[in-house]
């Protein structure tokens, strides 16, 4: 694997099982994403929300999973507020306006597919 590939990977080592709750920590008043795997056809990012962190409202051209790994958050999709906790997940349409907010800490999986 080169240094690109790697660097895309955020350091991820391929074959070797890994624990996904652990692959981010949480930082006071942040959110922090580390991406897992970026490819053309899509990207797989983890996120840690500390309390109070919130994406605001926006849309992509892509459909999207959110897979909540732990803790819990509020996933509005077009207007529609969705409480999600750990173990659960939610599919943001392509060109759906939506937002995540944290009212406690959490940690998630966002699919992004691109074709």
């Amino acid at each position: 694997m080169d240094k690109t590939e790697k660097a895309k990977l955020g350091g991820v080592n391929k074959e070797i099982c890994q624990t996904i709750v652990n692959m981010v920590d949480y930082a006071e008043d942040s959110i922090v994403s580390r991406t897992i795997l970026d490819k053309s056809t899509g990207t797989i990012t983890i996120f840690a929300f500390d309390k109070g962190q919130r994406l605001s409202e926006h849309t992509s051209p892509y459909d999207a999973v959110i897979q909540v790994l732990d803790g819990k958050a509020q996933v509005t999709i077009n207007g529609r507020k969705n409480e999600i906790a750990a173990g659960q997940l939610i599919v943001m349409p392509a060109n759906a306006s939506h937002s995540v907010a944290a009212e406690v800490k959490f940690k998630m999986m966002l699919i992004m597919i691109r074709s």
